[in-house]
């Protein structure tokens, strides 16, 4: 057997080994704001479990590891199996859906404005990874990281969605209400409430307090200049802020683009979502 193929089947072998232990996913496309929002959920189950210690930028992933295999981020990384009552084990991914892998797992899905999610993403791809070099123009007609490879990762997962237990929130409504927005993926998940709790956790997520840790200690498996705002991933955390990099012409490119690309499935879970 070629080592590629052999490599892929080990991973796919041992992820499945973790199947029966996952109670839920959270999914989204990149840049979508799951960052923030895992830091509000691994806080508020941290502090409802009694995990210790408190979760911060690069201990978030023992609680809501990634759905892959990385020792530090992933799944192995969860740190609370044994602990009783043990969490649940919410599995965080930005992989396109395929049923093979997220079988019928209950599911989060964070969604954004399209207009915000790719001026981020191209920030993230060429101050934080240098996977890209040109401009914005060339960004969004990128087939790998542009619009198409969002509207794809939408209507992948609008089709998946569809025949599982599922909840979309948006990163527009969680910034106007961030405890409403918690609390109904709380019940969803089928977590207790505690008004407190969230409050707590909702305030150790504030964009404040994450600008100043990520400054401070950066991101795991993220190598970056801090010095330089636009670098962040915590870079400014503005609904509608697309409009201070966007030109006319862009902004219609990529709304035309989604209301052609966008099966009406996906288009409905960006309307039920996006404020």
């Amino acid at each position: 057997m070629p080592r590629l193929v052999w490599k892929r089947a080990s991973n796919t072998f041992s992820l499945w080994r973790y199947s029966d232990r996952i109670d839920a996913i959270l999914a989204s496309y990149p840049k979508s704001g799951r960052t923030w929002f895992r830091y509000i959920l691994s806080s508020y189950i941290a502090r409802l479990y009694k995990l210790e210690p408190a979760p911060d930028l690069h201990t978030m992933f023992r609680v809501l590891p990634n759905f892959d295999l990385d020792p530090v981020r992933g799944l192995p990384a969860f740190a609370f199996a044994d602990h009783k009552p043990k969490p649940p084990l919410i599995a965080v991914s930005h992989l396109r859906y395929a049923r093979r892998w997220f079988r019928s797992y209950p599911t989060v899905f964070m969604v954004r404005d399209p207009k915000d999610v790719l001026v981020s993403a191209y920030f993230h791809a060429t101050r934080q990874k240098h996977r890209f070099s040109g401009d914005i123009d060339a960004f969004l007609v990128d087939p790998k990281q542009g619009i198409s490879s969002l509207t794809e990762y939408l209507n992948g997962w609008a089709a998946g969605l569809s025949d599982r237990p599922h909840i979309v929130i948006s990163y527009e409504k969680l910034s106007s209400d961030p405890v409403t927005e918690t609390a109904k993926v709380l019940a969803f998940l089928g977590l207790e409430e505690n008004p407190d709790m969230l409050n707590a956790a909702i305030e150790t997520a504030s964009f404040k307090r994450m600008l100043n840790l990520e400054l401070k200690s950066g991101l795991p498996g993220h190598e970056y200049d801090r010095s330089d705002s636009e670098n962040l991933r915590m870079r400014r955390g503005k609904v509608g802020g697309f409009g201070d990099y966007l030109t006319e012409a862009q902004i219609a490119l990529i709304d035309d683009t989604c209301a052609r690309n966008l099966t009406p499935e996906a288009k409905a879970l960006l309307s039920r979502a996006v404020a």
